[in-house]
């Protein structure tokens, strides 16, 4: 199933913006003039167990892998290359959506979120943005929600 019928099927408010073939989101905020911390990075982790974890976090911020791995309750967590991250999640770098992935994933999602009621991530390719309600996103990936920025 693609993303768009994903999206009808759950009944989710959504909003797709065409821009420029991007892969970074500081390139994708400036192709679309949303502001970047409104970006999301979702960031294709895996923990020291083998379990892949999809870390949701603003496009202005770095994730801190140790404070996710806290919040996980794991020891170690790692992201995963480019050409894995597209495996597991369906979605190309660049393109990654924060819902509707390939491979059932737990999901953390950075608390500074929660500042806004949309956000925009990865439209399920390069070309694209997708806006949701944050509180969408949690619901649909029963997600955490904690402080994984520095």
């Amino acid at each position: 199933m693609n993303l768009d019928e994903y999206l009808i099927r759950n009944n989710v408010w959504h909003r797709f913006i065409q821009k420029a073939e991007t892969i970074h989101t500081s390139d994708a905020a400036k192709a679309t003039g949303v502001e970047l911390r409104r970006v999301t990075k979702n960031l294709v982790s895996v923990t020291d167990g083998g379990e892949h974890v999809l870390l949701i976090v603003p496009g202005d911020r770095k994730v801190d892998l140790e404070k996710a791995a806290k919040i996980l309750g794991v020891k170690h967590l790692r992201l995963v290359a480019f050409d894995q991250a597209e495996k597991i999640s369906g979605y190309p770098p660049g393109g990654t959506p924060s819902v509707g992935h390939k491979e059932k994933m737990r999901v953390l999602l950075d608390k500074i979120l929660l500042d806004y009621n949309t956000v925009y991530c990865g439209g399920g390719s390069r070309d694209r943005l997708l806006e949701l309600k944050v509180q969408d996103i949690i619901r649909l990936n029963d997600a955490t929600v904690g402080e994984v920025c520095r």
